[in-house]
């Protein structure tokens, strides 16, 4: 059996200021808010872990030269809001590598993230608790470690396999490599997303979890492109960010809206669902390339 393994973590605040999160830009600015702060408060070992993970780890595998980071934001919450003082907010992060002592610094993390400040105002806020979610919206609130991470399967359901036609969502932004131009009937073919998230999921796990998949890659990717594209309601979003780094500008954007596909689907909704929690496509860390199967 096929699974994949993540904690889904939701940091609860209240705003003692006012804070601001850019439309389009509140995963990038949650992302510099959290990194700044883990970098100068866990160890450098945790640090590169998170941020750093190819560095950090040695020689890479075969095929790794870039490795993914072991997480993702979730701010659609706090997206392009103002929010009063006195006001309740969460943030949502999914993270891939398990090992207690990467979620004990995350946790540590978290609980100084609202006192440092957050958005282009730096506003305060005080952490009211840190849940754990599960992938069937049951909350646990945690102490000091988090409880058994959620587990997915890869391996479609006996019903499922008879599914012919899928429907899709793209929440936030997404960039696909060999994706979709914008126009009339434009939309991403089913073998090019279904590639991306195949390679991204594996790799995922590959690195920081159970180890390789015992997948049929070249035939998974040939059945892919075997199903058609049949209807496509998608927009394209530009947003650009300017690394407070570097002071480089770079783009954010991507399409969303809503594609429609027909054909052999059922082996595929398993890992359609799971995109959910791990993006597909570009800047997944800062929240692009979510999905639902509507």
């Amino acid at each position: 059996m096929n699974t994949f393994e993540f904690y889904r973590l939701r940091s609860s605040f209240q705003a003692l200021g006012t804070l601001h999160f850019p439309a389009g830009e509140s995963g990038n600015v949650v992302r510099g808010a959290f990194g700044l702060l883990l970098r100068q408060t866990a160890s450098s070992d945790v640090y590169a872990r998170l941020f750093e993970p190819g560095r950090a780890s040695g020689p890479s595998p075969s095929g790794f030269k870039d490795w993914p980071r072991p997480f993702v934001f979730r701010t659609a919450a706090v997206d392009g809001r103002e929010i009063a003082p006195g006001d309740g907010f969460h943030i949502d992060m999914h993270v891939f590598d398990c090992r207690p002592e990467l979620m004990g610094a995350i946790l540590a993390t978290f609980e100084q993230l609202g006192e440092t400040g957050l958005g282009p105002g730096r506003g305060r806020a005080a952490l009211t608790r840190v849940e754990q979610i599960g992938v069937d919206e049951s909350a646990c609130e945690m102490a000091l470690r988090p409880g058994p991470p959620s587990v997915i399967s890869l391996d479609p359901e006996p019903a499922e396999r008879a599914v012919r036609q899928v429907c899709l969502r793209f929440l936030t932004p997404t960039e696909l490599k060999g994706g979709p131009d914008v126009g009339p009937n434009a939309g991403p073919q089913f073998g090019v997303l279904f590639a991306r998230l195949r390679d991204r999921i594996s790799t995922l796990r590959a690195l920081y979890g159970a180890g390789p998949l015992a997948i049929d890659f070249r035939g998974l990717g040939e059945r892919a492109r075997a199903v058609k594209l049949v209807s496509s309601d998608i927009e394209w979003i530009g947003a650009r960010r300017r690394s407070s780094r570097t002071g480089q500008s770079h783009p954010l954007g991507g399409f969303t809206g809503v594609v429609e596909y027909a054909g052999e689907l059922g082996e595929f909704l398993p890992w359609l669902r799971a995109a959910r929690w791990t993006g597909v496509g570009r800047q997944t860390v800062w929240g692009k390339g979510d999905l639902r199967v509507i």
